[in-house]
């Protein structure tokens, strides 16, 4: 099991890269029922604000940032689990109980992290290009120099 709990250093900005997967790694999530839902349950679940994030068959790549609410990241990400597996249709579409969160340590392994994870979709034979898979996006814009 991952380790948990997010360091927060005074003068860096908090940037949580995050994987989250379905139980035994199931591949339901690709599609665009699964990405709207998403999209909804992050906006609505406001304490961390996702950023760029990248939706695979069964894997979610996600960055996410504070906002000014004071919630542990792990409670966030089990918070949106439930509403979204609330309002999801299928329930036997179940989350791994855990997720894979690394603080992002300067703005380079961000945009590394980034570059890695848009590529995702390539890699597994699923797009040409990294801009034809159609489950990712920004839902805001966390900038290295201003996220807190």
């Amino acid at each position: 099991h991952p380790a948990h709990g997010v360091k927060y250093i005074d003068g860096q900005p908090t940037i949580i890269f995050d994987t989250v997967c379905p139980r035994d790694r199931q591949p339901w999530l690709a599609n665009h029922e699964v990405h709207r839902l998403l999209i909804e349950t992050w906006q609505d679940s406001t304490a961390w604000l996702v950023g760029r994030y990248m939706i695979m068959p069964n894997h979610i790549h996600l960055f996410a940032a504070a906002s000014e609410m004071e919630i542990d990241f792990k409670d966030w990400v089990k918070y949106w689990k439930s509403q979204f597996s609330k309002k999801h249709k299928d329930k036997s579409h179940r989350w791994q109980a855990d997720d894979w969160d690394t603080r992002m340590r300067t703005v380079r392994q961000y945009e590394e992290k980034w570059e890695y994870t848009r590529r995702n979709a390539m890699r597994h034979q699923l797009a040409e290009h990294p801009e034809d898979w159609p489950y990712q996006g920004t839902l805001h814009e966390i900038r290295w120099d201003d996220a807190s």
